[in-house]
C-alpha cells in the first residue's frame, strides 16, 4: 500500500462516509470493507482517527516528529493486519492496543536519546487551536510562569509513570476514554483499570503537591 493513502484531503466524500452518516456502518463494518479490498473505507478510517492518533502519540512521545511518525504507523499497520481482522472487540480497541504497543516500544527504543523538542501540556492543537489547559489571558506575568511551571512538572511526572500507568493517564486525561475502553485496550478488568489509574494519580499527586 502507498503511503499516500494516508494523505487523504480532509472532507473528500466517500462511500463509507455517506453510510457512516446515515447511521447503517459501525467503524467495525468500515474496517470489515477494507479487509474486502475498498481503499476508501481505509481513507475514511485515516482521516477519522488520524488526528487522536497524532494526539496520543504526541502525548506518549513528547516529540512532534515521532507522534506523526508513530500515527503513520499505527494506520499502516492496520493496512496490512486487514485480512485478519476480526470484529471481535470495538475498532477502538483494537486501533489503540496496536498504538500502545508502538509507543511502548518506540519510549524502550528512546529511552536514553534526548527529545528534539519538549511539548508542553497546554500546547494547542495545530488544527483546533484548543488546548487542553485553556489558558488564562487575566494571568499576571509571574502567574502565568508560575502556571507554566507546573504544566511543564505534571508532564515530567507523567512521562515518569510506570508504563501501564502513563498509558492509562493518557488515554483517561487527554483521549477522555472511560474504564472500560482503556481496560479493553490494556486487557484489564474494570476494577483493575480502576485501580491502576488510583496508584498512577496517587503518586502524582504526591509528587505535585507543592503545586497544588
Amino acid at each position: 500500500m502507498s503511503r499516500g493513502l494516508l494523505a487523504m484531503a480532509p472532507g473528500e466524500s466517500s462511500s463509507p462516509a455517506q453510510a457512516v452518516l446515515a447511521g447503517s456502518l459501525t467503524d467495525a463494518d468500515v474496517m470489515l470493507r477494507v479487509k474486502s479490498g475498498d481503499e476508501s473505507a481505509f481513507q475514511y478510517l485515516v482521516e477519522k482517527y488520524r488526528r487522536p492518533m497524532v494526539n496520543f502519540m504526541y502525548r506518549m512521545a513528547h516529540n512532534a516528529a515521532a507522534a506523526e511518525d508513530l500515527a503513520q504507523e499505527v494506520f499502516l499497520r492496520v493496512y496490512r493486519s486487514r485480512e485478519g481482522y476480526e470484529p471481535s472487540a470495538k475498532f477502538t480497541t483494537w486501533l489503540y492496543r496496536i498504538a500502545t504497543n508502538l509507543a511502548v516500544n518506540h519510549a524502550r527504543d528512546t529511552r536514553n536519546e534526548r527529545p528534539d523538542r519538549t511539548v508542553s501540556l497546554d500546547e494547542p492543537d495545530t488544527e483546533t487551536g484548543q488546548t487542553m489547559d485553556v489558558p488564562d489571558t487575566s494571568l499576571s506575568a509571574e502567574q502565568a510562569i508560575l502556571r507554566r511551571e507546573r504544566l511543564e512538572a505534571i508532564r515530567k511526572k507523567v512521562q515518569a509513570l510506570p508504563e501501564r500507568q502513563r498509558m492509562a493517564v493518557v488515554m483517561h486525561k487527554y483521549q477522555r476514554m472511560d474504564y472500560r475502553q482503556i481496560g479493553e485496550v490494556l486487557k484489564l478488568s474494570e476494577s483493575a483499570t480502576k485501580s491502576l489509574l488510583f496508584r498512577a494519580y496517587e503518586t502524582l499527586r504526591e509528587q505535585l503537591k507543592e503545586f497544588v
